[in-house]
């Protein structure tokens, strides 16, 4: 009994020490899964803030006129306007600067698309009067220095003016527009093959062809838009100076007096003649004829009046 109790203690106390064990092996896993889940959501909230301050980069101030003048430019960059312009430029020889005007266009990308001379005579000894009228196309980049050399082919600008218009709304539209007719050409390109009919297929067939046709008229006038704004026109006119003729003296009075007398008896004589021609056809196919049977109608009156006395007489006898 003496060494009963103190082995039994021991025992107990063996028992009590082997269950922690297997309380603390058993609750080891899932303190380690808790923890390992802690380090991955810390992982998780962090890397984003680890990323984001790698990408953070240092920002610069912007005035908001700089901000503005940056969007005015992006805009004007998109924006569709068609610029043409027209001159009339006195010059000393038409056809030289008539040349000159063919490298200007040349030397910008542009050409010339019609070119037509005029001479107008003039009364007086002055000398006939030359004007050259030509149609310059050059890409609306170019368009200002363009017409500034153009300006400097003559001696002084006699007309100038610039118009522009402004089509990006238009243009706008009308690509919306097409994009619409695409979307219900390939709608009726669906009905088209689940139609089971001939008078159906017939009817979407002739409602397909009228949307195609609307889809080439739209991009028809949206390539018009695109080629008038691309190229801007420019109109010239090249004119030699009006020459300024002395009216004061009595040699002028003379010559005007005797230009004026063989002008008018020129008339004159033209008129006789437009008359006598006018007249031709009504004297051949009228006069003549009424003439010529007024003739007959004569000789057959005088016959029957020296036939009549010979009768009258011998019917006396």
């Amino acid at each position: 009994m003496r060494f009963a109790l103190p082995v039994l203690f021991i025992v107990i106390l063996l028992g009590l020490s082997g269950c922690s064990g297997i309380r603390q092996e058993r609750n080891a896993p899932a303190a380690l899964s808790a923890a390992d889940e802690k380090k991955d959501s810390y992982a998780e909230t962090t890397a984003p803030n680890a990323l984001a301050r790698q990408n953070i980069q240092p920002t610069q101030n912007v005035s908001l006129n700089e901000a503005d003048s940056a969007n005015v430019t992006s805009a004007a960059l998109d924006r569709k306007i068609i610029r043409n312009g027209g001159l009339t430029i006195e010059v000393s020889t038409p056809l030289e600067s008539q040349r000159r005007i063919f490298s200007i266009a040349e030397s910008h990308g542009g050409f010339v698309v019609t070119s037509e001379m005029a001479q107008q005579t003039v009364t007086g000894d002055a000398k006939p009067q030359i004007s050259v009228s030509l149609v310059v196309r050059v890409p609306s980049p170019q368009f200002d220095q363009a017409l500034e050399e153009i300006r400097n082919v003559g001696t002084r600008v006699l007309q100038e003016k610039r118009t522009g218009q402004d089509v990006t709304e238009e243009s706008i539209d009308l690509e919306a527009r097409i994009k619409n007719q695409r979307a219900l050409e390939n709608q009726f390109l669906e009905i088209m093959k689940r139609a089971g009919k001939v008078e159906d297929a017939l009817e979407v067939q002739r409602q397909l062809a009228e949307v195609r046709t609307e889809v080439e008229k739209l991009e028809g006038r949206k390539r018009f838009l695109e080629n008038q704004a691309s190229l801007s026109t420019i109109n010239v006119i090249l004119q030699t100076p009006t020459q300024i003729v002395n009216a004061v003296g009595l040699g002028y009075n003379v010559r005007s007096a005797f230009a004026d007398g063989v002008n008018t008896a020129t008339a004159i004589i033209l008129f006789l003649i437009r008359a006598l021609i006018a007249l031709l056809p009504v004297l051949v196919l009228i006069v003549l004829p009424l003439a010529l049977l007024a003739k007959f109608s004569v000789k057959v009156v005088r016959r029957r009046r020296s036939t009549e006395p010979v009768t009258a007489s011998a019917a006396s006898e």
